[in-house]
């Protein structure tokens, strides 16, 4: 099954979104924390959370 660019794009965030809450976790083990670096992770998380959602939505309506 070939994929579409959309299920490549949402595979991609899904990975970059696990990536992150890796480091995010990492971030917080160590001390002193960086509690900057780790609310800029977050948001971004949040903001992947919302695409991948977004093109979850899409690609189940086609």
């Amino acid at each position: 099954m070939v994929k579409t660019e959309s299920e490549e794009l949402l595979e991609n965030l899904r990975l970059e979104h696990r990536d992150l809450d890796e480091v995010v976790d990492l971030l917080i083990g160590t001390s002193p924390h960086d509690t900057g670096k780790i609310q800029r992770f977050k948001k971004r998380k949040l903001q992947i959370r919302d695409q991948i959602e977004r093109l979850e939505r899409q690609l189940q309506s086609t």
